[in-house]
Protein backbone atom coordinates (compact mmCIF):
# COMPACT_ATOMS: atom_id res chain seq x y z
CA UNK A 1 0.00 0.00 0.00
CA UNK A 2 1.66 3.54 -0.84
CA UNK A 3 0.34 6.92 0.66
CA UNK A 4 1.45 8.79 -2.06
CA UNK A 5 1.69 8.29 -5.87
CA UNK A 6 5.17 7.22 -6.62
CA UNK A 7 5.07 8.62 -10.25
CA UNK A 8 3.37 12.03 -9.32
CA UNK A 9 6.00 12.20 -6.46
CA UNK A 10 8.45 11.62 -9.34
CA UNK A 11 7.31 13.49 -11.95
CA UNK A 12 5.40 16.44 -10.14
CA UNK A 13 6.97 20.25 -10.59
CA UNK A 14 6.39 23.22 -8.57
CA UNK A 15 5.26 26.44 -9.93
CA UNK A 16 7.32 27.27 -12.40
CA UNK A 17 10.21 29.36 -11.44
CA UNK A 18 13.08 31.57 -13.20
CA UNK A 19 16.44 31.19 -11.87
CA UNK A 20 18.07 31.89 -8.32
CA UNK A 21 18.05 36.07 -8.48
CA UNK A 22 15.29 36.78 -9.87
CA UNK A 23 12.37 38.80 -8.77
CA UNK A 24 9.38 37.47 -9.71
CA UNK A 25 9.02 33.99 -10.63
CA UNK A 26 5.01 32.72 -10.83
CA UNK A 27 1.95 35.48 -11.32
CA UNK A 28 0.09 33.65 -8.27
CA UNK A 29 0.65 34.25 -4.78
CA UNK A 30 0.74 30.55 -2.48
CA UNK A 31 0.52 33.35 0.38
CA UNK A 32 0.03 36.47 0.97
CA UNK A 33 1.50 35.79 4.58
CA UNK A 34 5.28 38.05 5.06
CA UNK A 35 7.55 39.27 7.17
CA UNK A 36 5.16 39.70 10.73
CA UNK A 37 7.10 37.73 13.67
CA UNK A 38 4.60 34.86 14.08
CA UNK A 39 2.67 34.80 17.43
CA UNK A 40 0.37 31.99 16.76
CA UNK A 41 0.60 28.15 18.38
CA UNK A 42 4.41 27.30 19.45
CA UNK A 43 3.99 23.57 19.88
CA UNK A 44 5.34 20.24 18.96
CA UNK A 45 4.38 20.88 15.29
CA UNK A 46 6.45 24.34 15.05
CA UNK A 47 9.27 23.58 16.22
CA UNK A 48 9.78 20.02 14.51
CA UNK A 49 9.46 22.68 11.37
CA UNK A 50 12.10 24.85 12.59
CA UNK A 51 14.77 22.30 13.46
CA UNK A 52 13.83 20.12 10.80
CA UNK A 53 14.46 23.69 8.41
CA UNK A 54 17.46 24.62 10.61
CA UNK A 55 19.39 21.92 11.47
CA UNK A 56 19.86 18.57 10.19
CA UNK A 57 17.05 16.56 11.55
CA UNK A 58 14.85 17.01 14.91
CA UNK A 59 16.08 14.86 17.64
CA UNK A 60 13.50 14.60 20.33
CA UNK A 61 15.30 15.77 22.51
CA UNK A 62 16.30 18.96 20.91
CA UNK A 63 12.05 19.19 20.43
CA UNK A 64 11.67 19.09 23.89
CA UNK A 65 14.65 21.73 24.60
CA UNK A 66 13.38 24.15 22.37
CA UNK A 67 9.55 23.49 23.41
CA UNK A 68 10.56 25.23 26.62
CA UNK A 69 11.86 27.99 25.19
CA UNK A 70 9.93 30.79 22.98
CA UNK A 71 9.85 31.10 19.47
CA UNK A 72 11.92 34.12 19.64
CA UNK A 73 14.09 32.59 22.25
CA UNK A 74 14.42 29.49 19.80
CA UNK A 75 15.62 31.01 16.50
CA UNK A 76 17.84 33.34 18.77
CA UNK A 77 19.63 30.80 20.33
CA UNK A 78 19.73 28.88 16.73
CA UNK A 79 21.31 31.59 15.17
CA UNK A 80 24.16 32.39 17.83
CA UNK A 81 27.72 31.91 16.41
CA UNK A 82 29.45 29.19 17.66
CA UNK A 83 33.52 28.80 18.46
CA UNK A 84 35.67 26.96 15.39
CA UNK A 85 35.78 22.79 15.66
CA UNK A 86 38.90 21.05 16.86
CA UNK A 87 40.07 19.91 13.47
CA UNK A 88 40.90 16.93 11.82
CA UNK A 89 43.47 13.99 13.29
CA UNK A 90 45.36 11.57 11.72
CA UNK A 91 43.39 8.28 11.49
CA UNK A 92 44.88 6.80 9.23
CA UNK A 93 48.40 5.78 10.51
CA UNK A 94 49.18 1.85 10.15
CA UNK A 95 46.47 1.36 7.11
CA UNK A 96 47.84 -0.24 4.12
CA UNK A 97 49.57 1.78 1.86
CA UNK A 98 51.19 -0.48 -1.14
CA UNK A 99 51.12 -3.52 0.88
CA UNK A 100 52.48 -1.64 3.89
CA UNK A 101 51.18 -0.20 7.24
CA UNK A 102 51.36 3.47 6.70
CA UNK A 103 53.58 6.03 8.61
CA UNK A 104 52.97 9.82 8.81
CA UNK A 105 56.08 11.43 7.09
CA UNK A 106 55.45 14.54 8.96
CA UNK A 107 55.95 12.25 12.46
CA UNK A 108 51.90 13.45 12.81
CA UNK A 109 50.74 11.03 15.76
CA UNK A 110 47.41 8.68 15.69
CA UNK A 111 44.65 11.56 17.06
CA UNK A 112 46.89 14.22 16.46
CA UNK A 113 46.12 16.98 13.57
CA UNK A 114 47.43 17.20 10.34
CA UNK A 115 46.34 20.40 9.13
CA UNK A 116 48.97 22.21 9.91
CA UNK A 117 51.98 19.86 8.78
CA UNK A 118 53.59 20.00 5.63
CA UNK A 119 52.35 18.93 2.03
CA UNK A 120 53.34 15.33 1.61
CA UNK A 121 51.82 13.69 -1.74
CA UNK A 122 51.39 10.04 -0.20
CA UNK A 123 49.30 11.26 3.59
CA UNK A 124 47.12 13.57 1.03
CA UNK A 125 44.91 10.86 0.32
CA UNK A 126 44.46 9.80 3.48
CA UNK A 127 44.07 12.97 5.02
CA UNK A 128 41.95 13.92 2.11
CA UNK A 129 39.60 10.66 3.59
CA UNK A 130 40.25 12.31 6.86
CA UNK A 131 38.59 15.86 6.20
CA UNK A 132 35.70 14.47 4.69
CA UNK A 133 34.86 12.18 7.75
CA UNK A 134 35.55 14.97 9.76
CA UNK A 135 33.14 17.05 7.86
CA UNK A 136 30.34 14.47 8.70
CA UNK A 137 31.33 14.60 12.38
CA UNK A 138 30.54 17.91 12.81
CA UNK A 139 26.76 17.20 11.02
CA UNK A 140 26.43 14.03 13.11
CA UNK A 141 27.50 15.75 16.30
CA UNK A 142 25.93 19.31 15.46
CA UNK A 143 24.73 21.49 18.26
CA UNK A 144 21.45 23.02 18.67
CA UNK A 145 22.67 25.56 16.18
CA UNK A 146 22.26 26.40 12.66
CA UNK A 147 26.03 26.90 11.88
CA UNK A 148 26.69 23.26 10.10
CA UNK A 149 23.19 24.32 7.58
CA UNK A 150 24.72 27.66 6.77
CA UNK A 151 28.62 25.97 6.31
CA UNK A 152 26.32 24.02 3.71
CA UNK A 153 24.46 26.96 2.50
CA UNK A 154 28.08 29.14 2.14
CA UNK A 155 29.80 25.89 0.27
CA UNK A 156 26.88 25.62 -2.57
CA UNK A 157 26.87 29.24 -3.10
CA UNK A 158 30.77 29.93 -3.04
CA UNK A 159 31.54 26.53 -4.17
CA UNK A 160 34.68 25.05 -4.80
CA UNK A 161 35.77 21.15 -5.68
CA UNK A 162 38.77 19.22 -3.50
CA UNK A 163 40.55 18.21 -7.00
CA UNK A 164 40.97 21.64 -7.99
CA UNK A 165 43.86 21.33 -5.65
CA UNK A 166 45.76 18.51 -4.68
CA UNK A 167 46.65 20.08 -1.54
CA UNK A 168 43.48 18.90 1.02
CA UNK A 169 45.30 21.37 3.67
CA UNK A 170 43.93 24.20 1.33
CA UNK A 171 40.18 22.90 1.85
CA UNK A 172 40.54 22.88 5.65
CA UNK A 173 41.35 26.34 5.30
CA UNK A 174 38.23 27.09 2.77
CA UNK A 175 36.31 25.32 5.44
CA UNK A 176 37.34 27.13 8.21
CA UNK A 177 36.77 30.13 6.45
CA UNK A 178 32.96 29.18 5.83
CA UNK A 179 32.67 28.46 9.40
CA UNK A 180 34.21 32.25 10.49
CA UNK A 181 31.51 33.63 8.68
CA UNK A 182 28.49 31.69 8.32
CA UNK A 183 26.73 34.29 10.77
CA UNK A 184 28.85 37.16 9.84
CA UNK A 185 29.80 39.93 7.94
CA UNK A 186 28.69 39.13 4.63
CA UNK A 187 30.50 42.21 2.76
CA UNK A 188 33.60 41.29 5.03
CA UNK A 189 33.07 37.51 3.68
CA UNK A 190 33.06 38.31 0.21
CA UNK A 191 36.29 39.93 0.43
CA UNK A 192 38.21 36.91 2.43
CA UNK A 193 36.85 34.39 0.05
CA UNK A 194 38.03 36.62 -2.90
CA UNK A 195 41.91 36.14 -1.43
CA UNK A 196 40.98 32.43 -0.12
CA UNK A 197 43.83 30.31 -1.82
CA UNK A 198 41.24 27.71 -2.76
CA UNK A 199 39.28 29.56 -4.52
CA UNK A 200 42.51 31.12 -6.07
CA UNK A 201 43.15 28.22 -7.47
CA UNK A 202 39.24 26.82 -8.55
CA UNK A 203 38.63 29.72 -10.23
CA UNK A 204 41.52 31.19 -11.75
CA UNK A 205 42.49 33.95 -9.64
CA UNK A 206 46.27 32.95 -9.31
CA UNK A 207 46.93 33.31 -12.75
CA UNK A 208 45.57 36.48 -13.27
CA UNK A 209 47.85 39.38 -14.07
CA UNK A 210 47.81 42.61 -16.11
CA UNK A 211 49.58 41.08 -18.99
CA UNK A 212 47.11 38.06 -19.33
CA UNK A 213 43.91 39.34 -17.19
CA UNK A 214 41.73 36.22 -16.28
CA UNK A 215 38.32 37.20 -16.16
CA UNK A 216 36.72 34.02 -14.67
CA UNK A 217 36.56 34.91 -10.97
CA UNK A 218 35.58 38.78 -11.99
CA UNK A 219 32.91 37.68 -13.46
CA UNK A 220 31.59 35.15 -10.75
CA UNK A 221 31.94 37.35 -8.11
CA UNK A 222 29.16 39.52 -9.31
CA UNK A 223 26.68 36.59 -11.55
CA UNK A 224 27.22 34.27 -8.55
CA UNK A 225 28.46 35.37 -5.43
CA UNK A 226 27.10 38.83 -5.30
CA UNK A 227 24.28 39.85 -7.85
CA UNK A 228 22.92 36.90 -9.60
CA UNK A 229 21.65 36.62 -12.99
CA UNK A 230 17.95 38.25 -12.33
CA UNK A 231 17.03 41.54 -14.20
CA UNK A 232 17.77 44.15 -11.95
CA UNK A 233 21.45 42.67 -11.98
CA UNK A 234 22.65 44.76 -14.89
CA UNK A 235 26.36 44.82 -14.41
CA UNK A 236 28.06 44.16 -18.29
CA UNK A 237 30.82 42.79 -19.92
CA UNK A 238 32.98 45.35 -19.36
CA UNK A 239 32.32 45.44 -15.48
CA UNK A 240 34.00 41.80 -15.80
CA UNK A 241 36.69 43.21 -17.90
CA UNK A 242 37.57 45.74 -15.55
CA UNK A 243 36.82 43.82 -11.99
CA UNK A 244 39.50 41.18 -13.22
CA UNK A 245 42.08 43.91 -14.22
CA UNK A 246 41.63 44.98 -10.23
CA UNK A 247 42.10 41.79 -9.21
CA UNK A 248 45.08 41.02 -11.25
CA UNK A 249 48.52 40.21 -8.78
CA UNK A 250 47.13 38.54 -6.30
CA UNK A 251 48.62 34.80 -6.22
CA UNK A 252 49.04 32.09 -3.47
CA UNK A 253 51.10 32.07 -0.77
CA UNK A 254 51.77 28.03 0.00
CA UNK A 255 54.24 29.20 2.91
CA UNK A 256 51.64 30.29 5.21
CA UNK A 257 48.35 28.77 3.60
CA UNK A 258 47.22 31.97 2.29
CA UNK A 259 47.65 34.84 -0.18
CA UNK A 260 50.51 37.16 -1.56
CA UNK A 261 50.14 40.60 -3.54
CA UNK A 262 52.58 40.44 -6.75
CA UNK A 263 52.52 43.77 -7.15
CA UNK A 264 54.44 43.97 -10.36
CA UNK A 265 51.33 41.88 -11.72
CA UNK A 266 48.82 44.27 -10.88
CA UNK A 267 47.03 46.59 -13.08
CA UNK A 268 47.52 49.91 -12.00
CA UNK A 269 45.37 51.84 -14.69
CA UNK A 270 42.11 53.28 -13.27
CA UNK A 271 39.09 50.99 -14.23
CA UNK A 272 36.27 52.33 -14.71
CA UNK A 273 32.11 50.47 -14.59
CA UNK A 274 29.04 50.90 -15.81
CA UNK A 275 25.68 52.89 -14.72
CA UNK A 276 24.43 49.83 -12.77
CA UNK A 277 27.80 50.48 -10.35
CA UNK A 278 26.70 54.66 -10.77
CA UNK A 279 29.73 55.16 -13.12
CA UNK A 280 31.90 54.41 -10.57
CA UNK A 281 36.21 54.88 -11.34
CA UNK A 282 38.73 52.88 -8.59
CA UNK A 283 41.74 54.45 -9.34
CA UNK A 284 44.65 52.00 -10.21
CA UNK A 285 47.30 52.33 -7.40
CA UNK A 286 50.95 51.34 -7.97
CA UNK A 287 53.02 49.13 -5.29
CA UNK A 288 51.84 46.90 -2.53
CA UNK A 289 48.88 49.70 -2.24
CA UNK A 290 47.30 47.44 -5.06
CA UNK A 291 45.88 45.37 -3.26
CA UNK A 292 43.44 48.20 -1.56
CA UNK A 293 41.21 48.51 -5.05
CA UNK A 294 39.79 45.09 -3.81
CA UNK A 295 38.09 46.97 -1.13
CA UNK A 296 36.72 49.58 -3.40
CA UNK A 297 36.05 46.90 -5.83
CA UNK A 298 33.76 45.56 -2.97
CA UNK A 299 32.43 48.33 -1.87
CA UNK A 300 31.10 49.22 -5.35
CA UNK A 301 29.32 45.96 -6.03
CA UNK A 302 27.40 45.90 -2.65
CA UNK A 303 26.09 49.18 -3.78
CA UNK A 304 25.40 48.07 -7.27
CA UNK A 305 21.80 48.58 -8.32
CA UNK A 306 19.59 49.51 -11.37
CA UNK A 307 17.91 53.15 -11.00
CA UNK A 308 14.31 51.59 -10.73
CA UNK A 309 15.69 50.41 -7.21
CA UNK A 310 16.64 51.41 -3.97
CA UNK A 311 18.56 48.70 -2.38
CA UNK A 312 21.93 46.88 -3.73
CA UNK A 313 20.86 44.29 -5.91
CA UNK A 314 23.11 41.82 -3.20
CA UNK A 315 20.81 42.50 -0.57
CA UNK A 316 18.14 40.94 -2.81
CA UNK A 317 20.19 38.31 -4.63
CA UNK A 318 21.28 36.92 -0.96
CA UNK A 319 18.06 37.22 0.55
CA UNK A 320 16.54 35.13 -2.04
CA UNK A 321 18.95 31.82 -1.93
CA UNK A 322 18.14 32.12 1.86
CA UNK A 323 14.60 31.59 1.20
CA UNK A 324 15.19 29.08 -1.26
CA UNK A 325 17.67 27.63 0.85
CA UNK A 326 15.15 27.67 4.42
CA UNK A 327 11.33 28.25 3.00
CA UNK A 328 10.58 26.94 -0.63
CA UNK A 329 11.88 26.86 -4.12
CA UNK A 330 9.28 29.13 -6.57
CA UNK A 331 9.49 33.36 -5.25
CA UNK A 332 6.23 34.74 -6.54
CA UNK A 333 6.19 38.38 -6.66
CA UNK A 334 3.98 38.44 -3.41
CA UNK A 335 6.81 36.91 -1.73
CA UNK A 336 9.40 39.13 -3.17
CA UNK A 337 7.32 42.15 -1.72
CA UNK A 338 5.92 40.59 1.50
CA UNK A 339 9.35 38.65 2.39
CA UNK A 340 12.61 39.24 0.32
CA UNK A 341 12.38 43.11 0.36
CA UNK A 342 11.89 43.33 3.97
CA UNK A 343 14.65 40.75 4.47
CA UNK A 344 16.59 42.88 2.21
CA UNK A 345 16.39 45.85 3.53
CA UNK A 346 17.34 44.26 7.28
CA UNK A 347 20.82 42.99 5.57
CA UNK A 348 21.40 46.38 4.05
CA UNK A 349 21.00 48.34 7.34
CA UNK A 350 22.39 45.64 9.58
CA UNK A 351 25.53 46.92 7.38
CA UNK A 352 25.79 43.13 5.70
CA UNK A 353 25.20 40.70 8.94
CA UNK A 354 23.90 38.09 7.37
CA UNK A 355 22.22 37.45 10.97
CA UNK A 356 19.77 40.01 10.53
CA UNK A 357 17.70 38.83 7.59
CA UNK A 358 17.86 34.82 8.56
CA UNK A 359 16.07 36.05 11.99
CA UNK A 360 13.85 38.24 10.00
CA UNK A 361 12.90 35.41 8.17
CA UNK A 362 12.87 32.53 10.52
CA UNK A 363 10.71 34.72 13.30
CA UNK A 364 8.19 35.28 10.66
CA UNK A 365 4.53 34.35 9.90
CA UNK A 366 5.71 33.15 6.64
CA UNK A 367 7.87 30.96 7.82
CA UNK A 368 5.63 29.27 10.07
CA UNK A 369 2.82 29.37 7.46
CA UNK A 370 1.16 26.44 7.09
CA UNK A 371 1.90 26.14 2.80
CA UNK A 372 5.76 26.59 3.50
CA UNK A 373 5.54 23.25 5.71
CA UNK A 374 6.24 19.93 4.19
CA UNK A 375 7.50 21.73 1.10
CA UNK A 376 10.54 20.73 0.67
CA UNK A 377 12.42 17.55 -0.55
CA UNK A 378 15.49 16.27 1.47
CA UNK A 379 18.69 16.63 0.18
CA UNK A 380 20.82 14.24 0.21
CA UNK A 381 23.04 15.53 3.14
CA UNK A 382 19.79 15.95 5.18
CA UNK A 383 18.41 12.79 4.36
CA UNK A 384 20.93 10.74 5.49
CA UNK A 385 22.06 12.78 8.52
CA UNK A 386 18.47 13.53 9.36
CA UNK A 387 18.12 9.16 9.61
CA UNK A 388 21.07 9.03 11.87
CA UNK A 389 20.11 11.96 13.88
CA UNK A 390 16.48 11.21 14.80
CA UNK A 391 17.02 7.67 15.21
CA UNK A 392 19.83 9.09 17.33
CA UNK A 393 22.14 6.03 16.21
CA UNK A 394 25.41 6.79 17.68
CA UNK A 395 29.10 6.28 16.09
CA UNK A 396 30.98 5.73 18.66
CA UNK A 397 34.47 7.32 19.92
CA UNK A 398 36.14 4.36 20.58
CA UNK A 399 39.21 4.71 18.43
CA UNK A 400 39.92 7.05 16.28
CA UNK A 401 40.69 5.32 13.00
CA UNK A 402 37.16 3.32 13.37
CA UNK A 403 35.36 6.24 14.16
CA UNK A 404 36.68 7.94 11.47
CA UNK A 405 35.95 5.25 8.85
CA UNK A 406 32.45 5.16 10.16
CA UNK A 407 31.95 8.74 9.33
CA UNK A 408 33.46 8.45 5.98
CA UNK A 409 30.96 5.74 4.91
CA UNK A 410 28.39 8.06 5.60
CA UNK A 411 30.09 10.57 3.42
CA UNK A 412 30.35 7.63 0.53
CA UNK A 413 26.10 7.16 0.99
CA UNK A 414 25.52 10.85 0.44
CA UNK A 415 27.52 10.99 -2.39
CA UNK A 416 26.51 7.50 -3.92
CA UNK A 417 22.95 9.82 -3.40
CA UNK A 418 24.37 12.60 -5.96
CA UNK A 419 25.55 15.15 -2.83
CA UNK A 420 29.52 14.74 -2.59
CA UNK A 421 30.75 17.02 0.46
CA UNK A 422 33.43 19.31 -0.93
CA UNK A 423 32.67 18.67 -4.79
CA UNK A 424 29.69 20.56 -5.95
CA UNK A 425 29.66 19.43 -9.51
CA UNK A 426 30.32 22.76 -10.71
CA UNK A 427 30.63 26.57 -9.12
CA UNK A 428 27.13 27.23 -9.61
CA UNK A 429 26.84 24.47 -6.63
CA UNK A 430 24.35 21.88 -6.84
CA UNK A 431 21.66 21.73 -9.77
CA UNK A 432 18.74 21.29 -6.79
CA UNK A 433 19.48 24.97 -5.71
CA UNK A 434 19.38 26.81 -8.77
CA UNK A 435 17.84 24.72 -11.48
CA UNK A 436 14.88 25.96 -12.61
CA UNK A 437 11.87 24.55 -12.54
CA UNK A 438 12.34 21.51 -10.78
CA UNK A 439 14.75 23.25 -7.80
CA UNK A 440 14.56 20.02 -5.02
CA UNK A 441 12.95 17.65 -7.15
CA UNK A 442 16.34 16.95 -8.66
CA UNK A 443 17.47 15.06 -5.69
CA UNK A 444 14.78 12.41 -6.56
CA UNK A 445 14.80 10.77 -9.73
CA UNK A 446 14.91 6.97 -10.49
CA UNK A 447 18.84 6.11 -9.65
CA UNK A 448 18.42 7.92 -6.31
CA UNK A 449 15.05 6.88 -4.59
CA UNK A 450 15.66 3.05 -5.01
CA UNK A 451 19.09 4.21 -3.48
CA UNK A 452 17.69 6.16 -0.49
CA UNK A 453 15.12 3.24 0.43
CA UNK A 454 17.65 0.82 0.75
CA UNK A 455 19.99 2.92 2.76
CA UNK A 456 17.09 3.25 5.37
CA UNK A 457 16.04 -0.19 4.95
CA UNK A 458 19.56 -1.60 5.58
CA UNK A 459 19.44 1.10 8.88
CA UNK A 460 16.19 -1.05 9.79
CA UNK A 461 16.98 -4.16 9.57
CA UNK A 462 21.10 -4.32 10.50
CA UNK A 463 24.02 -2.79 10.60
CA UNK A 464 25.59 -0.55 7.36
CA UNK A 465 29.03 -1.29 8.13
CA UNK A 466 30.59 0.31 11.23
CA UNK A 467 27.10 2.43 11.65
CA UNK A 468 24.75 0.60 13.78
CA UNK A 469 21.15 -0.44 13.18
CA UNK A 470 18.42 2.04 14.44
CA UNK A 471 17.62 0.74 18.24
CA UNK A 472 13.82 0.65 17.52
CA UNK A 473 12.90 -0.39 21.02
CA UNK A 474 14.58 2.56 21.96
CA UNK A 475 12.56 4.96 19.34
CA UNK A 476 9.48 3.13 20.88
CA UNK A 477 10.70 4.17 24.70
CA UNK A 478 11.24 8.31 23.24
CA UNK A 479 6.99 8.16 21.92
CA UNK A 480 4.64 9.23 24.99
CA UNK A 481 2.91 6.01 25.79
CA UNK A 482 4.67 2.79 23.07
CA UNK A 483 2.30 0.33 24.84
CA UNK A 484 -0.57 2.21 23.03
CA UNK A 485 -0.62 1.11 18.93
CA UNK A 486 -2.32 4.24 18.13
CA UNK A 487 -0.01 6.70 20.16
CA UNK A 488 2.75 4.91 18.96
CA UNK A 489 2.00 4.95 15.66
CA UNK A 490 0.93 8.84 15.62
CA UNK A 491 3.73 10.28 18.05
CA UNK A 492 6.27 8.16 15.48
CA UNK A 493 4.46 10.02 12.38
CA UNK A 494 4.71 13.23 14.04
CA UNK A 495 8.12 13.19 14.18
CA UNK A 496 9.60 11.89 10.96
CA UNK A 497 6.79 13.34 8.75
CA UNK A 498 5.76 16.53 7.67
CA UNK A 499 3.24 15.74 5.76
CA UNK A 500 -0.08 14.21 7.88
CA UNK A 501 -1.48 10.75 7.00
CA UNK A 502 -4.86 10.37 6.84
CA UNK A 503 -6.76 8.08 9.78
CA UNK A 504 -7.17 5.41 6.97
CA UNK A 505 -3.13 5.49 5.83
CA UNK A 506 -2.91 5.42 9.93
CA UNK A 507 -4.71 2.70 10.85
CA UNK A 508 -3.18 0.33 7.95
CA UNK A 509 -0.07 0.87 9.79
CA UNK A 510 -1.20 0.09 13.18
CA UNK A 511 -2.80 -3.17 12.13
CA UNK A 512 -0.09 -4.35 9.72
CA UNK A 513 2.75 -3.91 11.46
CA UNK A 514 1.97 -3.55 15.44
CA UNK A 515 -1.52 -5.60 15.47
CA UNK A 516 -0.11 -8.04 12.99
CA UNK A 517 -3.16 -7.83 10.80
CA UNK A 518 -5.54 -8.27 13.91
CA UNK A 519 -8.13 -5.65 14.43
CA UNK A 520 -7.98 -5.87 18.36
CA UNK A 521 -5.59 -3.27 20.30
CA UNK A 522 -4.89 -5.39 23.19
CA UNK A 523 -2.70 -7.59 21.04
CA UNK A 524 -0.01 -5.01 20.55
CA UNK A 525 -0.56 -3.68 24.14
CA UNK A 526 0.00 -6.93 25.96
CA UNK A 527 2.75 -7.53 24.05
CA UNK A 528 4.30 -4.35 25.50
CA UNK A 529 3.70 -4.57 28.90
CA UNK A 530 4.73 -8.76 28.29
CA UNK A 531 8.40 -7.33 27.36
CA UNK A 532 8.55 -4.47 29.41
CA UNK A 533 8.27 -6.92 32.49
CA UNK A 534 11.43 -8.47 31.72
CA UNK A 535 13.72 -7.01 28.86
CA UNK A 536 15.83 -9.95 28.82
CA UNK A 537 13.36 -12.73 27.82
CA UNK A 538 14.54 -13.27 24.23
CA UNK A 539 11.54 -14.15 22.64
CA UNK A 540 9.49 -11.47 23.89
CA UNK A 541 11.32 -8.98 22.60
CA UNK A 542 12.17 -11.10 19.30
CA UNK A 543 8.03 -10.30 19.10
CA UNK A 544 8.49 -6.31 19.47
CA UNK A 545 11.55 -5.80 17.92
CA UNK A 546 10.08 -7.34 14.34
CA UNK A 547 6.62 -5.65 14.72
CA UNK A 548 8.62 -2.61 15.31
CA UNK A 549 11.48 -2.89 12.68
CA UNK A 550 8.34 -3.74 10.15
CA UNK A 551 6.60 -0.16 11.00
CA UNK A 552 9.71 2.07 10.75
CA UNK A 553 10.59 0.14 7.42
CA UNK A 554 7.24 0.82 5.99
CA UNK A 555 7.37 4.50 7.23
CA UNK A 556 10.68 5.21 6.19
CA UNK A 557 10.12 3.77 2.72
CA UNK A 558 7.37 6.03 2.14
CA UNK A 559 7.70 8.97 -0.16
CA UNK A 560 6.20 11.22 2.52
CA UNK A 561 9.49 10.51 4.56
CA UNK A 562 11.66 12.61 1.73
CA UNK A 563 9.78 15.32 2.19
CA UNK A 564 11.05 18.63 5.27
Amino acid sequence: MSLMDRKSFLTSTNTKAKPAGTAQTSKLARTNSGITPYSGVWGDNEVIHLLKRTMFGAKITDIAYFKTKTMSQAVDELVTPLAAPLPPINNYEGKSFNGTPFVDPNGIAKGATWVNAPYDGDANGFRENSLKAWWVSLLHNQGRNITEKMTLFWHNHFSTEINAYNDVRYNYTYLSLLRQYALGDFKAFAKAITLDPMMLRYLNGFVNTKNAPDENYGRELQELFCCGKGPNSQYTEDDVKAAAKVLTGININNTVLGYTFISTNHDTTNKTFSSFYNNTVINGLAGASGINELDALITMIFAGKPATQSLPETAHFICRKLYRWFVYSAIDAATETNVITPMAQAFYTANWDIKAPLKLLLKSEHFFDALNMGCQIKSPVDFTIGILREFNIPIQNIDPAATYDAWYTVYAVMANLQQSLGDPPNVAGWQAYYQEPQYNELWINTDTLPKRAQVADILVLSNYGLIPAIDVIAFADAMSNPADPNLLVTDALKYLFRIPLNQVNIDYIKTTYLLNMLTNDVYWTQAWNLFNLDRTNVANKGVIKSRLQGMIKYMVDLAEFQIS
